[in-house]
């Protein structure tokens, strides 16, 4: 049984569980799925899956599924926590997608995962398999590898004793080669991730600094890998991150300030 869904459990600790449940791999789910996902009867997933619908935390669809609400959005858009980052980062995003028409992406490490809470993009922009509330693996993505490479060795070692799942042919699950691409990033301030994640794609990440230059963000941008050569991206993409850890500098932004660090947001985007 899931930790949480014990029988001395309080009812909001089994609601959280439910919402918890929800993942950028299954945004929907059906009662079954969402009773193994949580531990609890089936009767009771229903009772509270049908007060939160009514609440609005929750909508089912035609085929009887339930995905995050709308209520749930509007909520998590009053955290004050991630604004300081994301308000500094996006009129330099926007300036960096202007430049390239490419994706534009900020990621800070939550967990052993990259956590995305902002994306520039538009029609012309490659689709990518990341969205903002989502998470990706460290060692597969550009901006995984920027907060992994600038991690201490102790934490690079637990994702790599954690196992590595291989999503194309082309990603790099060999510790050696992993390791030596983080030194790589490290000694550059640039991580390029030629279509690990997804076929066809090519990500080059910078870090972004604070008032103390520990990196509390990185920031990228994914295109086609036939698109064009990295070495007309990387200069802007250097410019902009150097620009956000300039502002964050000067807004005296630091990692461990509680008031600012960036937390989870596993609510879609909307719109």
């Amino acid at each position: 049984m899931p930790e949480g869904n014990g029988p001395n459990k309080s009812v909001s600790s089994r609601v959280f569980s439910l919402l918890n449940a929800f993942t950028l791999q299954q945004p929907s789910m059906r009662l079954v799925q969402l009773s193994q996902a949580t531990g609890l009867p089936v009767s009771t997933v229903h009772r509270m899956v049908t007060e939160l619908v009514d609440l609005g935390a929750l909508e089912r669809e035609k085929d009887g599924a339930y995905r995050i609400g709308l209520r749930l959005w509007e909520l998590g858009s009053l955290c004050p926590r991630p604004t300081t980052l994301r308000d500094v980062s996006l009129p330099f995003m926007h300036d960096l997608y202007e430049a390239t028409s490419e994706n534009v992406q900020l990621a800070v490490l939550d967990g052993g995962e990259a956590l995305y809470i902002e994306r520039v993009w538009g029609r012309r922009s490659v689709p990518v398999a990341s969205r903002v509330g989502g998470r990706l693996p460290l060692y597969a993505t550009g901006v995984g590898k920027v907060l992994l490479g600038y991690a201490n060795p102790g934490f690079q070692e637990s994702v790599l004793r954690a196992g590595m799942r291989r999503y194309t042919p082309h990603t790099v699950i060999m510790p050696g080669l992993l390791m030596r691409s983080l030194r790589d990033v490290r000694s550059s301030g640039i991580a390029r991730c030629v279509e690990e994640m997804t076929l066809g794609t090519v990500s080059v990440a910078a870090p972004i600094f604070d008032r103390d230059r520990q990196v509390v963000a990185a920031l990228s941008v994914v295109m086609h890998s036939r698109a064009r050569s990295l070495s007309t991206v990387e200069p802007a993409l250097r410019v902009a991150a150097m620009s956000i850890s300039r502002e964050l500098a000067k807004n005296h932004y630091r990692a461990g300030d509680e008031s600012e660090v960036p937390v989870a947001e596993k609510l879609p985007r909307v719109g």
